[in-house]
């Protein structure tokens, strides 16, 4: 037997030595499919088949690279160079240089990115004097995408009646004529964009036999890696290719199947064998990943979808711990315990933060997360997307808000003074920025005298708009807080309404992260007001008005100081040992120590937009099978009972997906009562929260699936219906305490792992012993014993201490 085979477990040595005829591996998470499937690419050489005549695609340059470098090390030479492994653009686009003469094309065609792909439609939108605020070119490319994925081309598309009544309810009935100019622009520049590289490439096989003939002669043996993403053009393209010899393999999942959106369809991989009868079956089924806990909970997740393949992942994996449900007061509660539990795991079990994975639904629910590891010094690096507040959208919002507070901005202004659109070109902009520079004021002052600088009349007329808009914003600071402030100027200024209408899967997500922002913001000023019940001196007080809270400039000012705080971290090295956030489509194909699946909440996770169709929440299903097995050796499941969304605390019922989690594999300690110790429930000015909580069946979103007392036994028992009032808040007037002079050497001290029993100064109150500690992790609360002033509740977190032993 070969070395490389016994490496290999009875099903997978089976997989890599059934080299004749059709082969549909079916890999289960953390079964080894990458090595599989390079295994036998290694094998079938070794067999004697000439790496020429070998055809293997993968979805990325990385997976690709992988595979040669691993088929190098099993023989032991550099055959493996000449085997066509790659991406399926990256190995259509090298075929199509050979062969783009039979399409009219040069061989030297261009291929244009995205953003090529968009100018070429925004020129054509204009040269057809069509609006292109309703023609937007991201939207109109994107529909032509998934036209040409789908394999339909502009006269099909034009013939097509489901489309064109789809395209006249968007109110954009000319996208079929958009689509023909688009394509014939594109031929004229000798030029494809990427979808063009599947398109003509099933256009060269359909049309012309001798091509088509030529490789299938070539590429005896293809191999497809992830075969359940493949969308209807790659499938297509692959039949027409292997029909000659039928010596195709491919391998992939069908409970990880989650990319409709980007045209993928499961049924390529639950038809295979009807396509090929006599296809043969291996289902990789042990598990090398998870521990018995987890796979377990994962196996019966996914038994809730009926379009699959039946299968039954198992392991030799140790049992592991439960999976922990934890359940928060809102979004920011479960940063924070995130957050905290990270730090806990890796004092008391040793894990680096590469060990940590924090996945999510939508890019938008990164913000709790960052700021929670970035208040504790953890370092993270976001995946798949950018840090929240460095996303472009976020950007321009807030240099509309940094131009309020400080005129003399000049790079806010700039990025802000045509955006949205509003006749202020660029070239106004230099001459505005000459001018300040020549006059040695800022560009600002510039504007507000753009008359004696010689601009032109409309452009005049729009400066003055401009000019008058800002003044108003900052008018708005004195008797308004940021949130309003805000919130008008999303209005006024149309971003959000601009974000809004662009339904594109970019446009959603923009939308979605300026909503987040103003949530953030309302936080901020919801987070200011309750700081008004804490004195200077740390302790506790209640008020009967809002007079410590201070309004617009003063909170607006303090809360972009705060953002860019945040946002101010050095670049870090990508394999640095840091948090992994990312959402869980980006997660896919990794695997990491300790895994948190956040936001566990109806209309979020499931998505409210996928929960129409069977389909759709089957893949929401297989998208939550998906997170729990990235997980190796510890899951938390998260979810928040209120969330701000579009400004307001909106209360949430846990998903759907958490009921069908078997009880025996649960840690349901998280999820109970104790969540809500001490909370002080209100902290986001929403009092009526608790009665709707507790109307129908707590947790069930009020007459939802289940009873109260099945309720309170899944999710632990409701808070009392009166709003609770932390022990520790004392609304008794204050006694005036009896003077301290602190100590020459008083130095405030880290009173993180202060304790009971240790004696302290406190610059006001003098010596005292702690008596007591309370409170959550966040907000710590200290019990002391002043020798002269008594007893006091200390908020830690404010007050300052020196611990004197």
């Amino acid at each position: 037997m070969q070395d490389y085979l016994k490496e290999l477990n009875e099903r997978q040595r089976e997989a890599v030595l059934h080299i004749k005829g059709p082969l549909m591996i079916v890999a289960g998470a953390g079964s080894g499919k990458t090595k599989v499937l390079t295994t036998r690419i290694a094998h079938l050489m070794n067999s004697g088949v000439d790496a020429f005549n070998i055809l293997a695609l993968t979805f990325t340059n990385k997976a690709a690279k992988e595979m040669k470098e691993r088929i190098e090390k099993i023989l032991g030479n550099s055959e493996a160079r000449n085997l066509y492994v790659g991406t399926f653009h990256s190995v259509f686009a090298r075929i199509l240089r050979a062969e783009a003469h039979h399409l009219g094309y040069p061989n030297n065609f261009t291929i244009y990115d995205t953003d090529d792909a968009k100018s070429v439609v925004k020129t054509v939108v204009n040269e057809m004097n069509l609006d292109d605020k309703t023609y937007k070119p991201s939207t109109v490319y994107n529909r032509i995408s998934s036209a040409k994925n789908a394999l339909v081309g502009p006269v099909e598309y034009a013939n097509d009646y489901a489309l064109q009544q789809e395209d006249l309810r968007g109110n954009r009935p000319a996208i079929a004529q958009i689509y023909d100019a688009y394509v014939k622009r594109c031929f004229k520049n000798g030029a494809m964009d990427f979808d063009d590289l599947l398109l003509k490439f099933y256009e060269l096989l359909k049309g012309f036999p001798e091509s088509l003939s030529k490789y299938q002669r070539k590429f005896k043996y293809i191999l497809i890696d992830e075969y359940q993403d493949t969308n209807p053009a790659q499938y297509e393209i692959i039949k027409l290719l292997g029909a000659m010899n039928e010596n195709v393999c491919v391998v992939g999942d069908d409970a990880q199947s989650i990319y409709s959106f980007r045209g993928a369809t499961i049924q390529n991989i639950l038809q295979f064998q009807k396509d090929y009868e006599d296809a043969h079956v291996v289902m990789l089924e042990q598990n090398y990943r998870s521990s018995k806990s987890i796979l377990n909970v994962a196996n019966e997740v996914i038994k809730n979808n009926k379009g699959q393949i039946p299968k039954s992942l198992w392991t030799d994996n140790k049992d592991g711990e439960k999976i922990r449900l934890v359940r928060t007061m809102t979004d920011n509660d479960e940063g924070k315990y995130v957050a905290d539990s990270i730090q806990e795991q890796k004092l008391r079990n040793h894990y680096n933060n590469r060990d940590f994975a924090i996945l999510y639904r939508t890019n938008a629910q990164s913000r709790a997360f960052e700021e929670a590891l970035r208040r504790m010094n953890i370092a993270y690096t976001i995946f798949g997307g950018q840090s929240f507040y460095t996303r472009k959208e976020i950007k321009d919002f807030v240099a509309y808000l940094r131009i309020i507070i400080n005129s003399k901005d000049e790079e806010a202004l700039k990025r802000i003074i045509n955006f949205p659109a509003r006749g202020i070109g660029k070239t106004t902009v230099d001459k505005a920025v000459l001018a300040a520079n020549t006059h040695n004021i800022s560009m600002w002052e510039v504007l507000e005298r753009a008359r004696e600088f010689g601009f032109k009349a409309g452009t005049l007329e729009a400066i003055d708009n401009f000019v008058v808009m800002i003044k108003s914003f900052a008018s708005m600071l004195q008797n308004k807080n940021a949130y309003e402030v805000a919130v008008h100027v999303g209005k006024q200024t149309n971003i959000v309404k601009e974000l809004f209408n662009d339904k594109s899967t970019e446009g959603v997500a923009r939308y979605e992260n300026i909503q987040e922002l103003l949530n953030s913001i309302k936080e901020w000023v919801d987070t200011q007001q309750n700081l008004s019940q804490i004195d200077e001196d740390g302790t506790m007080i209640e008020t009967s008005d809002n007079e410590a809270v201070s309004t617009g400039e003063i909170t607006l000012g303090a809360y972009l100081q705060q953002i860019t705080l945040l946002t101010d971290a050095d670049d870090k090295d990508p394999n640095a040992d840091t948090v992994k956030l990312m959402t869980i489509h980006a997660a896919k194909g990794l695997e990491f120590g300790c895994v948190f699946a956040a936001g566990l909440e109806e209309m979020l996770f499931p998505n409210g937009m996928a929960v129409n169709t069977r389909e759709e929440l089957e893949e929401e299903r297989r998208l939550f099978y998906v997170v729990i097995t990235r997980a190796k050796q510890r899951l938390w499941i998260t979810y928040a009972n209120t969330r701000y969304r579009f400004g307001s605390l909106v209360q949430n019922e846990p998903s759907r997906f958490i009921d069908e989690l078997p009880e025996e594999y649960l840690d349901r300690s998280y999820a109970g009562a104790a969540a809500f110790k001490n909370q002080g429930f209100g902290a986001r000015g929403n009092t009526n929260a608790f009665d709707r909580m507790n109307g129908g069946g707590w947790g069930a979103g009020g007459g939802g699936r289940q009873s109260a007392a099945d309720a309170e036994k899944r999710y632990g028992a409701p808070p009392s219906k009166k709003p609770a009032i932390p022990s520790y808040v004392t609304p008794k007037p204050q006694s005036k305490p009896v003077e301290h002079v602190p100590s020459a050497d008083f130095v405030a001290s880290d009173t993180t792992n202060l304790q009971e029993g240790q004696k302290v100064e406190h610059q006001k109150f003098g010596f005292g012993i702690v008596t007591k500690m309370e409170g959550s992790a966040h907000n710590p609360v200290a019990t002391v014993k002043f020798d002269v002033n008594g007893e006091k509740k200390i908020m830690l977190n404010y007050a300052k201490l020196r611990i004197i032993q």
